[in-house]
């Protein structure tokens, strides 16, 4: 707590992102009893830096040979923390994983919870897609109109199934290799723009690809963010100075350790923490 505290200082953030590692640590396992324990402690630290009224969103997975683990058992551990519950979201990736005898896993869930009465703005949720089907007829001030004529919208909103975000993949501008759990810029932009308003603060425990910095960033908000490995904390500060020099999102097919490695590609393991010499240093994330 006292780490989280110091880096949002005397400010409150009016929203919360956070995307955990889904119950693997250093690709070792957990008791699920333990992760939910882990789980438990950030939840609560969010909750004491956040604003009176703010939102909290967390990205969460469900393993389907492990009994939809950590997901079950994490959405039983918050009906007892100070959050209410809001939404369940599914975001579809294009493409997935899976077997010739069971449903292909596409999704990734994302769970929006609530602190006080904060403030949410439906204009956001509305896609590029849009709206093909007539019907569901009702009467209003007397005229009997369809949906397409009662909406403020030509385009449907994204409701809490999003099917029109583009998973990141190495062709992508935004794509940083390495980073395998990366949320498309799309996705978090969103969320920023119907849970936050402009100039307000956003809080991310797990930068990994730095998407939650970056997005802020271009949403003129002011984003809190730190990760327990120093190579994913230099990966966002890295991807963040290249936006502002360039507009440049991410690295596509290469890297964000170029000048250190001219050489590598985007499929070498740029993980070095283990082969590093003594008097080489380490790329911190501290500034």
């Amino acid at each position: 707590m006292p780490a989280i505290a110091e880096l949002v200082g005397e400010a409150r953030p009016a929203l919360a992102i956070h995307d955990p590692p889904y119950n693997h640590v250093a690709f070792e396992e957990r008791a699920i009893q333990d992760y939910i324990n882990w789980c438990r402690e950030w939840v609560r630290n969010t909750h004491q830096v956040l604003a009176p009224d703010a939102s909290f969103y967390v990205w969460l997975g469900a393993d389907q040979t492990d009994g939809f683990q950590p997901l079950p058992d994490f959405m039983i551990m918050m009906r007892g923390e100070p959050f209410s519950p809001r939404s369940f979201i599914t975001m579809r990736n294009q493409r997935g994983y899976g077997t010739q005898q069971n449903w292909m896993a596409v999704r990734q869930e994302l769970l929006y919870y609530t602190k006080g009465k904060p403030a949410f703005n439906v204009q956001a949720e509305y896609t590029d897609i849009p709206k093909i089907l007539r019907g569901y007829y009702k009467k209003v001030n007397g005229i009997v109109k369809e949906n397409l004529e009662r909406g403020i919208s030509e385009n449907i909103r994204a409701g809490n199934v999003w099917v029109d975000i583009q998973q990141v993949f190495y062709r992508m501008d935004e794509n940083v290799s390495g980073c395998y759990a990366q949320k498309p810029l799309k996705c978090i932009e969103r969320i920023i723009a119907a849970s936050s308003s402009p100039g307000d603060s956003v809080l991310d425990c797990f930068a990994h690809s730095g998407s939650t910095l970056l997005s802020a960033e271009i949403a003129a908000r002011r984003c809190f963010t730190c990760d327990i490995d120093p190579i994913f904390c230099e990966i966002a500060i890295r991807r963040l100075e290249r936006f502002r020099a360039t507009g440049t999102l991410g690295w596509q097919n290469s890297h964000p350790f170029e000048k250190e490695f001219p050489n590598a590609t985007a499929n070498d393991d740029l993980d070095r923490r283990e082969s590093v010499s003594e008097d080489e240093p380490l790329l911190f994330g501290e500034q």
